[in-house]
């Protein structure tokens, strides 16, 4: 605005009662209105702009920059609260906004916030505990802001709810509902987790079954086999086979036998059939030799005598000869035959076989074997799928735990129940606070009215509404003289402030912008006076009351006179500069 020839800086740390009067040298600085316009509210929107980023009013933040240089605005603030020390910077062109705590600065969350971030506005206030509304009534008090009787019921409800710490059950109840918020979805999170599980398990369950399934067909199957093979095997070893291959032995044994005997007998039939012939052969040609000797035809036996008879002896000599040669080559194979057939024994008994031939009795032995081996390798096949159903069953599906979820729900209900307490306006905790802090709002309203001079009974009910009576008339704001606003406006600011610091914490600070000069007698001014300079002595405030009245200069000790010159507002005179 009007301040920027020079850094200037004004220490509020102050126990006693400051005036402030303006001068503009601009304007000649003798008469009334060589005191408007000098700078004086610059020091209470200095202070709003640095604590909440905006001045009392709706002043556009860059129309706070002064015209003349039209850059560099910077406002600085130092303040303790809670123990601990707090540095604010805060200007425009460029966009700055630093906040420190014991010299160390706090960073942003939002690093492109470019002076104006709402996460450290937001802990600015959530530190001094004071939105900008109250901190207009309860420390600026200035002639700009609309008095609190005269807002509308809504407004006025937002304001006293938080003055009487109903805000910070709202407060509460908007963190407790971020937490549910958050419970919520921690329980569908869960319920998803759970039901994911229970579908994963279902899927895995249902592979464990066919697995099961088919391990149950594999193990009838492999049943049925090994009672197949064994029942062959049974069937098969009914017979001896060793005994039986014995016999076949012993068969093939009395075969070779009985053929060599039928080979002998054969032959012997047939030698003794060749002798028999020979010796019928010999008979006859010993006759028919006799009878050639006896010249005797022996065919026709007439008597024979030609020149044949030789020829037909002899020849029939040479006959006679080779059946007796035939004859002993005949009994000499009978001889043999007959010594080969003492050596062939005696044929027993036929061996009885199963089988008819020896191959087949084989192919016996040779499928008891293979049974046998299949048998065996049957028994001591390894069920495929049983170590996969066991890994499944105890690796795969997962234990459905509900003791997260139980107790997310019952968080939830606590919750629930909680956020009703502090929202509910039947709730005992609401009307535990509103009953016990409107009781001393009541009470310090009732005590400034009465110091300040107003005869009027002003006071809150229960349903957070206001009642002005004047002899038993209600009445309303606007029924109200402007003087008697005012009275009742520094009366309900100071009550308000008292209230709140009983609450909260105290505030060493406190301004009132020209309310005095609005419209009161002098007597309402001394009372004024009078309340202010009490409160800055016994409560040790610095209090700071700007006024166009030069005439209020003598009542007071401590006196800041705000000159405008050349365009520029400097701050000097009785107070400590620094």
């Amino acid at each position: 605005m009007s301040v920027g020839n020079a850094t200037q800086a004004i220490n509020f740390d102050r126990n006693d009662l400051t005036l402030v009067l303006g001068e503009n040298l601009d304007l000649g600085g003798d008469d009334s209105g060589a005191r408007n316009g000098t700078g004086k509210t610059t020091i209470i929107n200095a202070l709003s702009y640095s604590l909440f980023g905006q001045a009392l009013t709706n002043i556009k933040k860059d129309n706070l920059i002064n015209k003349t240089n039209a850059k560099n605005m910077l406002v600085t603030i130092d303040f303790d609260c809670d123990d601990q020390n707090y540095r604010i910077e805060r200007g425009r062109k460029p966009n700055v906004l630093k906040f420190y705590a014991n010299n160390q600065e706090l960073e942003s969350k939002d690093d492109n916030s470019q002076g104006d971030s709402r996460e450290t506005q937001a802990e600015i206030e959530r530190m001094i505990n004071m939105s900008h509304d109250m901190f207009k009534h309860i420390v600026a008090l200035n002639t700009y802001t609309e008095p609190f009787l005269a807002l509308k019921a809504n407004e006025q409800r937002a304001i006293i709810e938080q003055l009487l710490g109903i805000t910070l059950l709202s407060e509460k109840a908007d963190l407790l509902k971020e937490q549910n918020k958050l419970t919520k979805d921690s329980i569908n999170q869960e319920e998803f987790r759970i039901k994911a599980t229970i579908d994963a398990n279902k899927r895995i369950q249902e592979q464990i079954d066919s697995l099961l399934r088919k391990q149950q067909h594999w193990l009838t199957k492999k049943d049925e086999d090994i009672l197949g093979l064994q029942s062959a095997y049974d069937a098969l070893s009914k017979l001896d086979i060793e005994e039986e291959l014995k016999a076949h032995k012993k068969l093939a044994e009395y075969i070779t036998q009985t053929r060599a005997i039928e080979k002998n007998t054969l032959a012997l039939k047939r030698a003794e059939q060749d002798r028999d012939r020979e010796i019928k052969q010999i008979t006859k040609l010993e006759s028919d030799t006799t009878s050639l000797e006896n010249h005797t035809c022996n065919t026709c036996g007439q008597s024979f005598h030609d020149q044949n008879h030789k020829r037909v002896l002899d020849e029939k000599r040479q006959q006679l000869e080779s059946s007796i040669e035939l004859l002993n080559k005949c009994c000499l194979d009978i001889d043999q035959l007959l010594v080969e057939y003492s050596t062939l024994g005696i044929l027993g008994t036929k061996p009885s076989t199963f089988y008819k031939t020896e191959g087949l009795a084989f192919e016996h032995k040779s499928s008891m074997s293979l049974i046998e081996l299949q048998l065996t390798s049957k028994q001591q096949e390894i069920d495929p799928y049983a170590e996969q159903i066991h890994d499944m069953k105890a690796h795969a599906l997962q234990e459905i735990n509900y003791d997260q979820l139980n107790e997310l729900a019952r968080i939830k209900e606590h919750q629930d129940f909680l956020i009703k307490l502090l929202t509910n306006k039947d709730s005992f905790i609401r009307k535990r606070i509103i009953d016990q802090n409107l009781n001393y709002l009541n009470i310090r309203l009732s005590h400034y009215l009465d110091k300040i001079g107003l005869p009027h009974t002003v006071k809150f009910n229960n349903d957070l509404s206001v009642t002005i009576e004047e002899l038993g008339r209600e009445l309303d704001f606007d029924n109200l003289s402007r003087g008697e606003r005012n009275r009742l406006i520094l009366s309900l600011s100071w009550s308000f402030r008292d209230v709140w610091e009983s609450l909260y914490q105290s505030i060493n600070l406190l301004f009132i912008d020209e309310l005095v000069d609005s419209g009161m007698d002098s007597h309402g001014v001394e009372n004024a006076l009078a309340i202010l300079k009490k409160m800055s002595r016994e409560s040790k405030r610095s209090i700071w009351l700007v006024s166009q009245k030069d005439e209020l200069a003598v009542r007071f000790n401590n006196v800041l006179t705000v000159v405008k010159e050349n365009g520029f507002t400097n701050y000097s005179n009785d107070v400590d500069l620094q």
